[in-house]
């Protein structure tokens, strides 16, 4: 068996195959008639997945309060109907055997933009519909607008809306909960020197600029079942100099894992636009690998990481546990099941009965005049 297909236990949860579906934005919510509330979009986008044979699913980031929001229209977990439409999502992919985990978030300053393919780009003013963003200090990311540097009372607020968030991640019924503290969002941003520049207890040394992920992860860990994993998205690196790095990504998975995160998806960038990353095949993999190495906390690798041969060379130089997958499976949501006949374990993937004719050769279309014929070809 193809180290890629064999399954991998967190706690209590086990994933069928170490391929998982990374988080991928879709900014497909109403802000208007239904803010937050995942759609027929989103069950689609998620279900397909599911059916095309993932370890594991991730939702797209999930804003703990509205002002987390990247855009205005993305999805949420800060109430009720919320809720109840990520339920439907939830139940889909349990019908299908696969495990599934909603990210939780927070943009920070990074909240209140235009979602990508908008011909306007930048900041949502708060006469568009857009509303004024906060972050650990008031530092602009780019172009956009200023932040608000969270107080005391603030900070408060944020802890608590990701426990109240983790609290409905378990009433809709998902498996995995992570914690979004990478690509320069509210929890990255703390964590980087480059955007925190408090002199209070959230800011300074390592220690200090860690504080506020540790006391969402204990308030999250506090409330969500112990047989349930939590995983942590970090950026390993600001590919900026004097900024967030690998080192101090090791020195803090370690910290996490103290505090009961069960794996670290290693990603990177996002919090500075003088960020200068060196893209490539598996580019991501190294970090991953250090910090799997020296700490021995589970890890997941991703970016570009592309063919089924490329993953199961991560997972068996040790480098990862799992490889999670954004644009391939985009690109390809029956990405697992064609991995696992590339590897020479097509059994090793299910196919739901209702796509199981494809899985065989087809059968040559014969016209009734050569049914007539004779294997000669004369009539």
């Amino acid at each position: 068996m193809a180290k890629l297909l064999e399954p991998l236990t967190l706690r209590g949860t086990t994933f069928a195959n170490r391929i998982w579906a990374s988080p991928t934005c879709q900014y497909s919510c109403d802000p208007d008639l239904a803010p937050g509330v995942p759609t027929d979009w989103h069950l689609v986008h998620l279900g397909g997945l599911a059916v095309g044979g993932c370890g594991l699913v991730l939702t797209e980031a999930a804003a703990v309060v509205p002002e987390g929001r990247i855009t205005p229209q993305d999805a949420g977990l800060w109430n009720e109907e919320q809720t109840r439409a990520w339920t439907r999502v939830v139940d889909f992919a349990h019908s299908q055997g696969v495990a599934i985990g909603v990210q939780l978030a927070h943009a920070g300053r990074k909240a209140s933009t235009h979602r990508p393919w908008a011909e306007q780009q930048g900041s949502v003013p708060p006469a568009e519909g857009g509303w004024e963003t906060v972050g650990p200090s008031a530092l602009a990311f780019g172009d956009h607008a200023v932040p608000t540097a969270l107080d005391e009372a603030g900070l408060e607020r944020v802890v608590t809306a990701f426990a109240d968030a983790a609290r409905r991640a378990e009433t809709a019924g998902f498996d995995v909960v992570e914690l979004h503290a990478a690509h320069g969002y509210l929890l990255h941003q703390f964590l980087s020197p480059l955007s925190n520049h408090r002199t209070d207890g959230y800011g300074g040394d390592l220690a200090g600029r860690s504080r506020l992920l540790l006391e969402v992860l204990d308030a999250v860990r506090a409330v969500w079942p112990r047989d349930k994993p939590v995983l942590v998205r970090l950026s390993t690196s600001d590919w900026v100099e004097g900024g967030w790095d690998v080192a101090e990504s090791v020195e803090l998975t370690r910290e996490l894992a103290a505090r009961g995160a069960d794996l670290v998806d290693a990603s990177s960038g996002g919090n500075d636009p003088r960020q200068r990353i060196p893209v490539g095949p598996g580019y991501q993999v190294p970090a991953a690998a250090r910090i799997r190495r020296e700490t021995g906390v589970p890890v997941a690798a991703v970016g570009l990481i592309l063919e089924p041969a490329q993953a199961e060379q991560v997972l068996v130089s040790g480098d990862a546990d799992a490889v999670f997958l954004a644009r391939p499976l985009l690109a390809d949501p029956r990405w697992p099941q064609r991995a696992a006949q590339a590897l020479h374990a097509p059994e090793a993937v299910a196919w739901p009965p209702q796509y199981v004719r494809a899985t065989r050769a087809p059968v040559p279309h014969v016209s009734p005049r050569q049914a007539r014929r004779g294997a000669d070809g004369t009539p």
